[in-house]
């Protein structure tokens, strides 16, 4: 079997057009602005449209002519934050309208498979994730 690598802008369009439709998608993430909960180019996430999003909850959204796949940090009405789990600082403000999925099951290879929690732990930590993260990408 071909492998095929696409751009993300064509992948995560045709996503999006899966999940207006009420389908799920999975799909393997690339970089690693979310680890530890999400390693890029190894964990697989599935993703559910929801009617609505939550603090804490991990989604895909369309914003500023890319997709950004992140942890929402804050909701203010319609107005989103988000901050990437492994992220020092920086966050991406989008709508509620900019949200094209929510991840639902993040699988390990080898198929282990998880619903991924609020955060609230791991956002707790943020002034200790430099050193936790540089731990982690060592032993990982």
């Amino acid at each position: 079997m071909d492998k095929r690598v696409l751009p993300n802008d064509i992948l995560l369009g045709e996503v999006t057009a899966l999940l207006r439709e009420g389908r799920d998608a999975v799909i393997i993430p690339k970089g690693s602005s979310m680890l530890p909960t999400i390693r890029g180019d190894r964990d697989r996430v599935t993703l559910r449209r929801q009617e609505e999003v939550r603090d804490g909850d991990i989604v895909l959204v369309h914003t500023g002519g890319r997709y950004i796949l992140h942890r929402v940090i804050a909701v203010d009405g319609d107005a989103l934050t988000l901050m990437g789990d492994g992220n020092l600082q920086g966050t991406e403000h989008c709508t509620t309208q900019d949200v094209c999925g929510t991840v639902i099951e993040i699988q390990r290879p080898g198929g282990r498979a998880r619903k991924p929690g609020p955060g609230r732990f791991w956002r707790a930590l943020k002034p200790l994730r430099r050193y936790i993260l540089g731990i982690y990408r060592r032993l990982i």
